[in-house]
């Protein structure tokens, strides 16, 4: 399982510290979700702070753009050194186009949906990308319910994966924790984003843990 907490949940007060303590930690990747106030109703950081947590850490920066139009930054995340960077199924029109361009810069690509879309709106791109961000939680806001539909999401899409025989990853981002990490994996889950379950508990680094080996 690759476990990757999710810095909108940390103390951005003390954002050098939380580095410095997933870098620490079992944690696999730095999750980074940026927000532009139009595609979703908040707005979180943008490339300055992660330039900055890229000085911070070697550990993968797995950049989430919950944004708008994001080939217009595409080079621009690239240049502040993300490694994995996913777009939203919505956001793109030209999706084939958009996922070309984050691997022509270097980047590994996936691509995101929102909980009312269907996993089968993805059959044309599952070729192109490395990775499947399910959200399972409406995107914008930390610390939401976990919504249960999306088990039945990732056995559909898993299965379909494997039909294909690729080897393209399932993430899991809004409302993972201790009590249902098991059950994503079980279902094809292969990369848990984790907020508020990681940075609000007493011990961020044995949450991380016992995450990473939830089926131990």
């Amino acid at each position: 399982m690759i476990v990757a907490p999710s810095l909108l949940a940390s103390n951005f007060l003390h954002l050098e510290a939380e580095a410095r303590m997933l870098n620490e930690s079992e944690a696999d990747w730095f999750h980074l979700d940026v927000m532009d106030g139009r595609f979703v109703n908040n707005i979180s950081f943008g490339l300055p702070v992660i330039q900055q947590i890229r000085k911070a850490t070697n550990k993968l920066l797995d950049v989430h753009l919950m944004i708008e139009e994001p080939e217009k930054y595409t080079e621009a995340f690239a240049k502040a050194g993300a490694d994995i960077l996913t777009v939203h199924f919505e956001a793109c029109r030209h999706l084939h186009r958009n996922i070309q361009q984050i691997r022509e810069l270097g980047m590994v690509p996936g691509v995101a949906i929102n909980p009312h879309t269907p996993v089968q709106f993805l059959q044309d791109i599952l070729h192109e990308v490395d990775l499947v961000l399910i959200m399972s939680v409406n995107p914008g806001f930390g610390g939401q319910q976990f919504i249960p539909h999306t088990y039945q999401k990732i056995k559909t899409l898993r299965h379909r994966i494997d039909q294909l025989g690729l080897q393209v990853k399932i993430e899991i981002d809004g409302g993972v924790d201790l009590s249902n990490a098991k059950t994503l994996q079980d279902a094809g889950a292969n990369v848990l984003v984790a907020g508020s379950a990681v940075f609000h508990a007493p011990d961020p680094k044995q949450v991380i843990s016992s995450l990473k080996h939830c089926t131990d």
